[in-house]
C-alpha cells in the first residue's frame, strides 16, 4: 500500500516546528515537476476554459456573472500558491493548511468562504496499491478552487465532461452545486474502490479455501491495511460533510444542502460496506488459522496411526532381536517367513480396525 505522506512528510512537518502562525511550508512529497493549473468559466450560456502557465497569467478579477473554477495540481510550488491565496483573497491559514498534506478531512468556515479538506482514492490494477493524496476545496460565492496534491486520480474529469456538455444542472447552478459535485465525485469514488477491495477479499477466501500457500498472511496484511485507509479517509469524510450540511452558511443554498444530504447518506453506505469487510476480514483470518490448524491436525493423525501400527511390530522385532542363545524360533527354517506374517496380519488388522472406526 502507498501512503504519500509518510516518513519522509513527518519529518518535514517537524520543520515547521517553532514557526510562527500562518508559516507556508510545504509538507509533502513532490508529485509533479511543475504545478498544472486550469481555468473554467461559465454560466448558463457559455464556458471558456483556459490553462495557467504561471502566477502572472491568473485572472485579476473574478466575474461576477460567471462561476469561475480554479484547479490546481501540484501544490509544492509556494509562489504559486501565494499568487492564488493574493488573487482570491484566501485567508494565509487556508494556504497553510493546502501545503500540509497530512490534514485529515475537515470543513472550516471563514468569514467568506468555505474550506474543505477530503482525501482522493486510487487504486492500482496491478499489486493491490491503494495511493492517496489531499484535495483541498475553497468555497465562495461566485468561485470554486481545488488543491490537488498530484494528479495520481483525478476523479472530476466527468464534472468536466458535464460542464462542457452542459448535462444537467452544473451550467445552471451556482458555485455551491459545483462544490457539491466535486465531493460527491470524490465519494463516489470510494464505492469503485470499495468494490475492488471486496473482489480481493473473495480472491483470498477462494485461495484460503483451496489451500493455496502463496503469500496468504501478506495479502491478508495488505488487506488490512487497505481497509483501514479507506476508513480513516471516510470517517472524518462524513463528519465534515455533516458539519458543512448542518451549519448555517449563505453560501450553501437550501436546495445545494438536499443534494449535500445525499452525499452523506453515501458516506455513511460505504462506512457500513467497511466495517463488513473489516468483520470479513477478521473471519478469514480466523478460517485461514483453523486451515492451518486442520492441516496440523490431519498431519499428526496420521503420524499417530503409522506410530501405532508399528508400536507391536518394533516390539516383535526387538524380542527376536535379543542375543539370547536359546530362543527355538531361531533355529527353525520357517521361523523368518513366519514373523513376517504374523507382523502382516497385526498392522493389516489395526488398518482395518481403523477404517471401520472411520480414523482413516
Amino acid at each position: 500500500m502507498a501512503l504519500k505522506y509518510s516518513t519522509t512528510n513527518k519529518k518535514r512537518k517537524a520543520s515547521k516546528r517553532g514557526l510562527p502562525p500562518e508559516s507556508l511550508v510545504f509538507t509533502g512529497e513532490k508529485m509533479l515537476a511543475e504545478p498544472v493549473v486550469s481555468l473554467i468559466s461559465f454560466n448558463e450560456q457559455e464556458l471558456e476554459e483556459i490553462r495557467i502557465g504561471s502566477a502572472s497569467d491568473l485572472p485579476p478579477q473574478i466575474a461576477e456573472d460567471k462561476v469561475t473554477w480554479l484547479n490546481m495540481d501540484g501544490v509544492h510550488d509556494i509562489t504559486f500558491i501565494e499568487a492564488v491565496g493574493k488573487n482570491f483573497g484566501l485567508h494565509p491559514l487556508i494556504l497553510e493548511d493546502v501545503l500540509d498534506t497530512s490534514q485529515r478531512p475537515k470543513a472550516e468556515v471563514y468569514d467568506d468562504v468555505v474550506f474543505f479538506v477530503a482525501r482522493m482514492l486510487s487504486h492500482s490494477e496491478t499489486g493491490h496499491v491503494i495511493s492517496v493524496e489531499q484535495v483541498c476545496f475553497v468555497l465562495s460565492k461566485n468561485f470554486v478552487i481545488t488543491f490537488q496534491e498530484g494528479k495520481q486520480g483525478d476523479v472530476f474529469e466527468e464534472v468536466r465532461e458535464r460542464l462542457r456538455r452542459s448535462k444537467g444542472k452544473s451550467r445552471k447552478s451556482k458555485a455551491d452545486y459545483l462544490f457539491y459535485e466535486l465531493l460527491d465525485a470524490i465519494v463516489d469514488n470510494y464505492f469503485v474502490i470499495l468494490e475492488k477491495v471486496g473482489n480481493e477479499l473473495e480472491e483470498l477466501e477462494d485461495d484460503i479455501l483451496k489451500n493455496k500457500k502463496n503469500a496468504v498472511l501478506h495479502e491478508l496484511h495488505n488487506l488490512k491495511s487497505e481497509i483501514l485507509l479507506v476508513r480513516k479517509s471516510i470517517w472524518p469524510l462524513r463528519d465534515a460533510l455533516t458539519k458543512t450540511e448542518r451549519e448555517e452558511n449563505s453560501l450553501i443554498s437550501k436546495s445545494t444542502r438536499i443534494y449535500l444530504r445525499d452525499t452523506i447518506d453515501h458516506a455513511i453506505q460505504e462506512i457500513e460496506t467497511i466495517e463488513t469487510y473489516r468483520d470479513l476480514l477478521a473471519s478469514l483470518q480466523d478460517l485461514y488459522l483453523s486451515t492451518l490448524s486442520n492441516k496440523m491436525n490431519e498431519v499428526m493423525k496420521l503420524l499417530t496411526i503409522i506410530t501405532t501400527i508399528f508400536i507391536p511390530l518394533s516390539f516383535i522385532a526387538g524380542v527376536y532381536g535379543m542375543n539370547f542363545k536359546h530362543m527355538p524360533e531361531l533355529e527353525w527354517q520357517y521361523g523368518y517367513f513366519l514373523i513376517l506374517f504374523i507382523m502382516l496380519v497385526i498392522g493389516g488388522g489395526m488398518l482395518k480396525y481403523f477404517r471401520v472406526k472411520k480414523w482413516l
